[in-house]
């Protein structure tokens, strides 16, 4: 027997990883995105009329862009067609789109043209989809993580309708994985995995919105643990641990730890200690807690312990707000980073926090108290009959826009909320209102 002789090899099964196993095959399957998928949408009622158009799915990586182009693709009875901005060229695309012409014209038959990573194409490159799309030879849908508004040509972006998909919620990551652990024909049940809400929980935790990573890590725990004695595979957190190659954290989002390591990064910085502020932030981020979430406790830091002692403590913190929201994470880690770095550094007052609760107990206490005449603005010939702005004194007419006048109502009047500290800049608000008050003395 020679080598032309030889039975031909059986071809290998090929291997189907979970998270493409389980791509639902109708809208009810699919998980999330109810702002465009709910009942009543207008995505979705296209999809079930059969009346899609070219868009583009803007959304970060597992939020389902690629599932969704292929639900649309099955439930509309379309040729379906993917191609990769990364490993495609024109060359390809324009044969696609030949081939898709033919279809149409013989046999009515639509083709969905998904490109994935859709902003890797330059210009000219998206440029040659625009007479395909407008004459309707294909319907594309175009799928990226970046802004389409800056990565994709206005021409083609015009042609297109875009929807945002966001990040999977926690509850919703955990319904896809249950469902995976339950499904007997393409999920994992064949291999009797025993899996606890506490896997579960840390598995969505640790994910970033992301059902690919989710689905991933829980398929390389379940492959990777030993049956026991009755056929059950026990998956551990250990175990998910090592699937998800992250350790898990002390750190529940909705129970005391999350409060205690909150606190701990807030008292940090109100001591001006940058390295335990570092140190809370990253066991914060790294367990999985909203990045936007620590933002806004900075943005109220930096007014409740910072105030005008540094007034762009808060240009900072809102600054770091932006970039997270801007670029998301984990690059936006840096950005939090730095504004706790400079949050900790800078001069520390409550006056700013003091005199608001002040004054707030002044209006609890006294109600709604009304506005002195004599400050009321008189917009109508009526108004002013009525007295609104009699005897007002507009400061700029004054020596050094300093004029001596009430503009609190009579029950409080010489009353005074706000005292600035000597530290940081407000040892200048301080000289300046001392000034004032004895200008107006003097007057």
């Amino acid at each position: 027997m020679d080598l032309f002789d030889q039975k031909p090899r059986k071809e290998k099964k090929k291997f189907t990883p979970l998270a493409d196993r389980m791509r639902p095959e109708t809208l009810d399957e699919f998980v999330g995105q109810k702002h465009i998928l709910g009942e009543g949408k207008v995505l979705r009622r296209a999809i079930l009329e059969d009346n899609v158009g070219s868009m583009i799915l803007w959304g970060p990586p597992g939020s389902g862009k690629t599932t969704l182009a292929k639900l649309i693709a099955n439930m509309t009875k379309s040729n379906f067609v993917a191609f990769s901005a990364v490993t495609s060229g024109i060359k390809e695309i324009k044969e696609v789109i030949y081939q898709a012409g033919r279809e149409l014209e013989q046999y009515g038959k639509k083709t969905i043209l998904f490109i994935d990573e859709i902003h890797r194409f330059n210009r000219a490159q998206q440029d040659a989809f625009l007479p395909h799309v407008e004459d309707g030879t294909i319907i594309l849908i175009g799928a990226t993580t970046e802004n389409p508004s800056f990565e994709v040509n206005s021409p083609l972006l015009s042609r297109t309708k875009v929807y945002i998909l966001n990040p999977l919620r926690e509850e919703e990551l955990a319904a896809i994985l249950k469902r995976s652990v339950e499904d007997d024909k393409k999920g994992l049940k064949q291999y009797n995995p025993v899996v606890s809400s506490e896997v579960i929980e840390f598995i969505t935790s640790n994910s970033q919105g992301d059902a690919r990573i989710a689905l991933n890590t829980l398929e390389t725990a379940v492959l990777n643990c030993k049956p026991d004695s009755q056929g059950k595979r026990i998956i551990i957190k250990t175990l998910a641990e090592d699937a998800m190659q992250k350790k898990a954290l002390l750190y529940d989002k909705d129970r005391e730890e999350h409060y205690n390591i909150i606190s701990a990064f807030h008292k940090s910085l109100r001591g001006s200690d940058p390295d335990a502020a570092l140190y809370w932030l990253a066991r914060m981020l790294e367990a999985g807690e909203d990045p936007l979430y620590v933002a806004r406790r900075m943005v109220r830091f930096a007014s409740e312990d910072i105030g005008n002692a540094d007034p762009q403590a808060l240009q900072v913190a809102v600054a770091a707000k932006e970039a997270v929201d801007f670029i998301g994470m984990p690059e936006g880690d840096l950005a939090l980073a730095q504004a706790a770095i400079y949050l900790a550094c800078v001069p520390k007052s409550n006056a700013v926090y003091k005199a608001y609760l002040s004054a707030k107990r002044d209006v609890e206490k006294k109600g709604a108290i009304p506005v002195p005449l004599h400050i009321r603005n008189p917009v109508t010939k009526l108004m002013e009959e009525a007295g609104y702005g009699k005897d007002y004194k507009y400061p700029h007419k004054y020596e050094n826009a300093v004029v001596t006048q009430d503009y609190m109502p009579e029950e409080l009047r010489g009353k005074e909320y706000y005292y600035p500290t000597e530290r940081g800049f407000e040892a200048e608000i301080k000289k300046r209102l001392d000034r004032w008050k004895s200008l107006k003395k003097v007057k």
